[in-house]
């Protein structure tokens, strides 16, 4: 194929380029034909030849654990590879051929003579990189965004569920029970006692509802008790005592509690009078633990709402560090559960606050934090530490696992580095965080040995 200026005017990057300056890059260049599964360049190739894909389409991709992810394709009249300006000297991944393609490629070597003589297309092609850049900042920031909001969701589903489904629990039982207190209150109606009585019985079963105690048995101290009190009651002729023992013993109401229930209001009505008894304190405690529930979604919400900060502008606003991290740490609980880790805060005294986007750093913690765990064996420890440092907020996130191989401490900021299998992260997390820390002014240092795995944050205070 013999190129021409004309076969350039339909690369729309270029299209308003003079001819003549066209003819010098046709002269400057070589025309490649390449067929499928060939590759116009692999990875670990230098990035020296700026390529026009006249015809076909090539698919980049890196690889990961010997797997492969799809990152973008070339198109047909597009501009790829090398161009004026750029930094980039390494290819990350291959650029494979994917449909039978003709590649216009010139030499990193002519980039002094385009840049010195021959403006219009220096300014087209600075152009390509600049829209490049930006397209694959942008991407790939929403694609770790998406990861994390898919680990976040996921973990959150699970925290929710537990309340949600212990109201739904409480609430189907509380419906059962009430369906009994019909014939338990015209039991109740039927017995004869004075006011004193009813006094001494209100008096008691009131103080456990309002001052409800609490109960910190232990296992086994509990079960002894449930078998005293479930004998006593039954020597008593209350014929249904082991279904009322568990929750007279939750209320701290033992076999001294029913002495005095028993003395107040004697043996003939005290088998009516307990199980009356029994069944308000029965409601109290499915009232209370869908009340818990209640609050613990709440709280979860109000986590995901500090979180997402929503009430915010997206602007650097003077934040508590710490609030930011505690948000994190409940939104990652289901993870940290789920391999049983320990959690070790240390927050020092008058911490300065720092200006920060507080959605962009909550990116950060949840990518340090979600690393820590996946480094981390179980029953690992996580330790987080923030205090003041001059005229800075240091903040160091501190994992117990395997640790990172020193050869790989100067690329784990690269983009697309990961020990990761494919779908379980893109390679850019520590990429995105090392970026949000610099547009804030700050610094972001990792130290590694067995055992002890560092991340540094340091933010500045004004």
């Amino acid at each position: 194929m013999e190129v021409t200026p004309k076969h350039l005017r339909d690369v729309p990057a270029i299209s308003e380029v003079p001819n003549a300056q066209l003819q010098w890059l046709i002269d400057r260049s070589r025309t490649v034909t390449l067929a499928v599964g060939d590759y116009l360049f692999s990875r670990g190739d230098a990035i020296d030849q700026l390529f026009i894909v006249l015809k076909g389409e090539a698919e980049i991709k890196v690889e990961q654990n010997g797997n492969y992810k799809h990152v973008a394709k070339i198109m047909e009249n597009e501009i790829s590879g090398a161009l004026p300006y750029s930094r980039a000297t390494t290819a990350l991944g291959f650029g494979e051929i994917v449909k039978d393609a003709v590649v216009l490629v010139l030499p990193k070597s002519e980039f002094k003579e385009l840049t010195r003589n021959h403006f219009e297309l220096t300014e087209a092609l600075v152009h390509v990189m600049t829209s490049r850049t930006r397209e694959f900042a942008k991407r790939n920031v929403q694609e770790e965004k998406m990861m994390a909001l898919g680990k976040l969701s996921a973990g959150l589903a699970h925290e929710l569920n537990n309340p949600a489904s212990a109201m739904g629990r409480s609430a189907i039982e509380l419906k059962k029970h009430l369906g009994n207190v019909p014939e338990k209150f015209k039991r109740i109606i039927s017995v004869r006692a004075s006011s004193e009585q009813i006094d001494m019985i209100n008096t008691i079963l009131f103080e456990k509802l309002s001052e409800r105690p609490e109960n910190s048995m232990g296992l086994m101290e509990r079960t002894e008790k449930e078998e005293d009190l479930e004998m006593w009651l039954e020597e008593h002729e209350v014929t249904n005592a082991y279904e009322l023992t568990e929750t007279f013993i939750d209320f701290c109401m033992d076999v001294p509690a029913m002495e005095k229930i028993y003395n107040a209001i004697g043996a003939t009505n005290f088998p009516t009078a307990i199980e009356w008894i029994e069944n308000v304190l029965t409601t109290e405690k499915m009232v209370d633990e869908i009340q818990e529930a209640a609050e613990r979604i709440s709280k979860l919400v109000s986590s995901v709402k500090s979180y997402t900060h929503m009430d915010s502008a997206p602007e650097r606003i003077p934040t508590d560090i710490r609030t930011g991290i505690k948000s994190t740490l409940t939104m990652m609980n289901h993870k940290l559960k789920q391999k049983n880790i320990a959690v070790d805060t240390f927050f020092g005294e008058n911490l300065a606050m720092a200006p920060i986007m507080v959605s962009e750093m909550n990116q950060v913690w949840t990518n340090l934090i979600d690393n820590a765990i996946d480094a981390m064996h179980e029953k690992g420890t996580l330790t987080i530490r923030v205090q003041n440092d001059g005229a800075f907020v240091k903040t160091e996130i501190i994992d117990d696992g395997e640790g990172i191989p020193e050869a790989n401490l100067s690329t784990i900021f690269d983009p697309f580095y990961t020990t990761k299998a494919v779908g379980e992260g893109t390679g850019m997390g520590l990429e995105v965080v090392q970026r949000i820390v610099k547009q804030h002014r700050g610094e972001i240092k990792v130290s590694s040995e067995p055992g002890e795995t560092v991340f540094t944050i340091c933010l500045p205070t004004s």
